[in-house]
């Protein structure tokens, strides 16, 4: 069950003929309501995509009746006759559903710099909701639609008191997140305010997605949106509804580390002991993004001398000779210096976790990031190709 769980939701994903394999390529999210709060967080990247210009602006209200996402083009950098593109697939959903198109949202992934045939899309938008279902069938089609280099869907469901929260995501790469992480559509049938969706999403997304370091790339597109169609006409206490949200968002985020490119370790990296919680994010990024330190873990290599290296870096107040690291349960480096033998590390599982101490203070965070692998080379090396 997905984005159809909660009750209030349809949807829909169709090859409209955008990717030439003939493979799922748009997908269409409606909300029957009741209700029609929205909220969102999007790519801090100062190089937007069109979908994030029109989708900034058409959620300000905090009012979203559907929203329209298609691989197989980003539709970033394609300049006016882009825009164009975007403003038109959501008049043509608009028309469709009988709303107003300043109520429709659209995203977009794929390549940058190729123009989208808003033909294409327009046709495929009116096949879609011919199609809308809340059968559970239709969001795992919608979640297929979304993929570009995904190898599988990315689907969660979390049962609250009364009221259910679905969701779909995409992102296999380009995964260093300014708020959010590649595509993600959230659905609710809690009866909640915008302005409390908001709040909770951001807390979410926090704690989830703006974890995820894959690859240090940030993504022109990304945008995390959450709808709510209140059909459930419960009103959760807001406290609930954002653990249970995170919850949600965690479980896609560790899907998102799982299937990205190439991957053949999953790297969790928990620091403790800073002074604070930025601090923690700051040294634990500082690792995820070295590429000698996931080279090392691609090759089963316990280096922990990268690690210090990395975490040296920041700016963060530690003292590097007090610093201990672990790596999946052995501690290698005690206070700057060696301490088990590296032989002692198994690094042989996909499931890698590695601890920084810092020993600076009592606050904590983990980064979720993944190796660096021949097969995250040549994907991406081939993928305008």
């Amino acid at each position: 069950m997905t984005v159809t769980a909660p009750a209030g939701f349809e949807a829909a994903g169709i090859a409209a003929g955008i990717k030439r394999t003939g493979a799922l390529d748009l997908a269409l999210i409606v909300n029957r309501g009741p209700s029609q709060q929205a909220a969102a967080v999007f790519t801090s990247n100062r190089a937007q995509a069109n979908p994030i210009i029109w989708s900034r602006q058409a959620i300000a209200d905090g009012q979203v009746a559907a929203i329209v996402l298609n691989s197989g083009g980003a539709n970033c950098f394609t300049g006016p006759e882009g825009f164009q593109v975007t403003h038109r697939t959501a008049e043509a959903a608009a028309s469709a559903l009988e709303v107003s198109a300043g109520d429709v949202l659209v995203c977009s992934t794929g390549l940058i710099g190729d123009q989208l045939d808003g033909e294409i899309l327009e046709e495929g938008v009116l096949s879609a909701a011919n199609r809308l279902s809340a059968d559970a069938a239709a969001g795992e089609d919608a979640a297929r639609a979304i993929m570009t280099t995904d190898t599988k869907p990315k689907t969660v469901l979390v049962e609250g008191a009364g009221w259910r929260i679905g969701g779909i995501a995409k992102g296999a790469g380009m995964l260093a997140p300014g708020l959010a992480t590649m595509l993600v559509v959230i659905t609710t049938d809690a009866e909640l305010e915008a302005s409390a969706l908001d709040r909770a999403l951001r807390q979410a997304t926090r704690v989830s997605f703006d974890r995820l370091d894959s690859d240090g790339c940030m993504s022109t597109n990304d945008q995390v949106t959450i709808l709510a169609s209140g059909a459930s006409g419960v009103v959760p206490d807001e406290a609930a509804f954002t653990e249970a949200l995170t919850a949600a968002c965690l479980d896609l985020a560790a899907q998102l580390q799982a299937d990205a490119e190439g991957a053949s370790h999953d790297i969790t990296i928990e620091v403790r002991g800073a002074q604070t919680e930025d601090d923690a994010v700051e040294v634990g990024r500082s690792v995820a993004r070295n590429n000698l330190f996931k080279a090392a873990i691609f090759g089963n290599d316990p280096n922990w001398g990268r690690v210090l290296a990395a975490i040296g870096t920041t700016r963060a107040p530690f003292d590097p000779y007090l610093v201990d690291v672990s790596m999946n349960g052995v501690r290698v480096c005690h206070a700057g210096r060696p301490d088990r033998p590296r032989d002692e590390v198994d690094l042989a599982p996909r499931a890698t976790h590695v601890l920084v101490e810092l020993h600076a203070g009592e606050a904590s965070a983990t980064i979720l990031t993944n190796d660096l692998t021949h097969d995250y080379v040549h994907e991406n090396s081939a993928y305008a190709s």
